[in-house]
């Protein structure tokens, strides 16, 4: 290791994290029998297009329908239309999107198939107001939601209880046809049920467990959001609902796996893999104080892991915004700065976190890289690092000094990807 640079050993990392989460290979060991009718395809998500491309290539017989994927770079498809949506703020194509899907499925027999592709982002991409509700009243809650620093699950939970098509109800309007779904999940503990806010698979969360998660993230929300919470259109369909008794999901790709992969390639070049977890959530700056903390330790005193050793860590941090104004940034750039704070001045530490579906935040950056010096780089471009981090603005501090992590979009999601390694 002594002759391989820091930046691309954490760089080759994260593309083994990524490519374990291609959808290709994870859906050709898990396709479904083929039907005696109808074969229909739905989906959404940041890997939606790429899911849909994998499974047109590998299915045996004639495909229909329609998935969701972000604005941007698409993966071409044959039959399987694909609509482009934005992310994380819905907008009206998304609206558009939505009802296209339960079009797709509505009028099926008992003897077609639906195929569920279901991945990270679904939930801002399947955007559809539930009982007396507008699409500006759903965006309300988004954005609510986005800023509270509540973890994926908490948000996902709040979301399909004001949709009319998360929580299970596509999969409620697809009946009595069969739905398999097909999950890259980027939740933590990848429970399918929150996946996207589990638009195909119900859960037993119930619209006062929503009401619990906004008071306890103090969220202000429109009152007919807050009215409809306390109304029968707010249940969603439970997991006994027996038009859903012959229905199956299968988380195919994962944080977990990825991690795994990176920790593989990293042992087979001669460093030690630590998986801290694949499921750490909490605010981004505490985190990276945390993982400071953490390498210190390593680097200082060969404790509780000898040197050299990466560790590695997935989930989803968060970012609560208070009053503005605020930068420019993302979670993965914003646990950077954090940790860079923390390991100042230390040798040998280096380190890079970065979102697996290419984009941190709403810039074009995947994240970035830090070392024990990024401080005394930022300060010598101008820039103060203790009110960038104040400011939200990670992707200003480490675009000063070129360390900012680009890769484009990588048609899959599977959360934040976090590599330390100490020499």
């Amino acid at each position: 290791m002594t002759d391989i640079d820091p930046r691309t050993f954490l760089t080759a990392l994260f593309r083994c994290a990524v490519k374990a989460a291609d959808p290709r290979d994870a859906i050709a060991s898990h396709l479904p029998e083929p039907p005696k009718g109808r074969t229909v395809v739905v989906g959404a998500g940041k890997a939606a297009s790429r899911m849909a491309a994998a499974l047109e290539s590998l299915w045996d017989g004639p495909l229909e329908g329609v998935v969701i994927d972000r604005h941007g770079k698409v993966t071409p498809t044959r039959n399987i239309r694909v609509v482009q949506a934005a992310h994380p703020v819905p907008d009206q194509a998304g609206l558009s999107g939505s009802r296209a899907l339960l079009d797709a499925v509505s009028g099926l027999s008992p003897d077609d198939l639906v195929i569920a592709l279901i991945s990270g982002g679904g939930s801002s991409l399947l955007p559809l107001p539930g009982g007396e509700l507008s699409f500006e009243d759903e965006i309300a809650v988004n954005r609510a939601l986005l800023r509270s620093g509540a973890p994926i699950g908490s948000m996902n939970v709040v979301r399909k209880h004001i949709s009319g098509i998360k929580g299970g109800r596509l999969a409620k309007a697809a009946a009595p046809a069969r739905v398999v779904s097909l999950l890259v999940s980027d939740v933590a503990g990848d429970d399918p049920a929150m996946v996207a806010s589990g638009p195909t698979v119900p859960d037993g969360t119930t619209p006062q467990d929503a009401l619990d998660i906004i008071a306890e993230y103090r969220m202000s929300l429109p009152e007919k959001v807050m009215a409809h919470l306390g109304s029968p259109a707010a249940i969603a369909p439970k997991p006994d609902d027996p038009d859903l008794a012959r229905n199956s999901a299968v988380i195919i790709a994962s944080a977990r796996t990825s991690l795994h992969a990176a920790a593989d390639l990293a042992r087979s070049m001669g460093i030690t893999p630590v998986v801290l977890s694949d499921a750490i959530e909490g605010e981004a700056r505490d985190i990276g104080r945390m993982h400071a903390a953490m390498a210190r330790e390593v680097a200082g005193f060969d404790q509780p892991f000898e040197k050299p050793v990466v560790m590695l860590s997935g989930g989803e941090t968060t970012v609560t915004l208070a009053e503005g104004p605020y930068g420019r940034g993302g979670r993965n750039t914003e646990f950077l700065l954090s940790l860079a704070r923390g390991i100042e001045g230390c040798e040998g530490v280096h380190a890079l976190a970065a979102d697996t579906d290419g984009i941190d935040g709403s810039e074009d950056n995947a994240g970035a890289f830090a070392d024990g010096q990024s401080l005394s780089r930022m300060r010598g471009a101008g820039v103060d690092p203790k009110k960038a981090l104040c400011r939200h603005d990670a992707w200003t501090a480490f675009s000063a000094i070129g360390d900012l992590f680009i890769t484009g979009q990588t048609g899959t999601n599977v959360n934040d990807f976090r590599a330390i390694l100490i020499r």
